[in-house]
């Protein structure tokens, strides 16, 4: 396969550290940035070495010389990208979550599996090698529970895209999907939700509580937060051993394991991989592969986490 050259849609901190990463890997290459204001976009294209720079998302996805769109908009803009990157046969890789909207999200799962082309939720956690360890360790018997968190003090500013509802602020959708995909990965689609929460001035939701229940008596207690510091950590445990992740435990470089009747276990992360590279790489694979979805990170999964966040916000009233 000839050398796989991306477009990157925005021009904020995550299009520049994901743009980044691609153009340090091998056989990949930015070749295009694209932006509502073609300065901003022409300023990030000189940094990640990219050849071609629009003033539009529209002009982007269209490229020629675009084979892969990294879709890093606010979450509201998101399907209105990814549906004209697919429209035009480019791949997509969408930053998480897919959307603002679970009709968004099943909209744009529609489309790409309609068209056959590639699309996948930039969920970087589920790309950690650490976390990848704890997925494939047998030892750990069936998973009885997950614990997690993911907050911090924002103070409110009505133009602030996380306390903005226009651009889909609000914890659970920026920082609470981490937690909710954790305990999704673990565990699968509990039974039921019980939440609580309270709304910031702008109607968003600040912070949120939710414990997941699952047949056979599994449960998950996650917490996300615009007003509080939190731990950031986890805690995954089986009926034969318990796993501990450091802050930040959706990107951690050293889990420890624990068993009965044996010492700790020590687990850190090498310095080449911190899950944006294994995003790519699987986009990668997958085109010379001939596949649509990834089995790393499924359409079906990134689905599922959008349908509790969406009831998680529709209970709290948020907007």
């Amino acid at each position: 396969m000839k050398e796989l050259a991306w477009g990157i849609a925005a021009t904020g901190g995550i299009a520049r550290t994901v743009g980044a990463v691609i153009a340090a890997e091998p056989g990949m290459r930015v070749a295009a940035v694209g932006s509502r204001e073609l300065g901003r976009a022409a300023a990030l294209a000189a940094d990640l070495g990219a050849e071609r720079a629009y003033g539009s998302y529209a002009e982007l996805c269209a490229a020629p010389e675009v084979d892969a769109v990294f879709v890093a908009t606010p979450h509201a803009q998101h399907l209105e990208v990814a549906e004209a990157a697919i429209a035009a046969g480019k791949a997509v890789l969408c930053e998480k979550p897919l959307t603002a909207k679970l009709a968004e999200a099943e909209r744009m799962v529609a489309l790409a599996r309609d068209a056959g082309v590639f699309l996948m939720e930039a969920m970087w956690m589920r790309f950690n090698p650490l976390i990848r360890r704890i997925v494939a360790d047998e030892r750990f018997g069936e998973i009885r529970s997950v614990q997690a968190s993911f907050g911090f003090n924002r103070p409110y500013d009505p133009a602030d895209r996380l306390w903005n509802p226009a651009t889909g602020g609000g914890a659970l959708l920026d920082l609470g999907v981490y937690p909710f995909a954790l305990a999704q990965l673990m565990l699968g689609e509990p039974e039921e939700m019980h939440l609580t929460g309270t709304l910031g001035p702008s109607g968003v939701d600040a912070e949120a509580g939710a414990l997941l229940t699952y047949r056979g008596g599994a449960r998950a207690l996650l917490d996300t937060s615009l007003v509080s510091p939190m731990a950031n950590s986890a805690v995954i445990v089986g009926t034969e051993m318990r796993a501990d992740l450091d802050a930040a435990f959706w990107a951690p470089s050293r889990i420890v394991l624990t068993r009965p009747g044996h010492e700790p276990e020590e687990h850190l992360l090498g310095s080449a991989d911190g899950g944006y590279q294994g995003e790519v790489r699987e986009v990668r694979d997958a085109l010379r592969e001939g596949r649509t979805e990834s089995a790393i990170m499924p359409l079906d999964d990134s689905l599922a986490v959008m349908r509790l966040l969406e009831e998680a916000r529709h209970r709290l009233g948020a907007r």
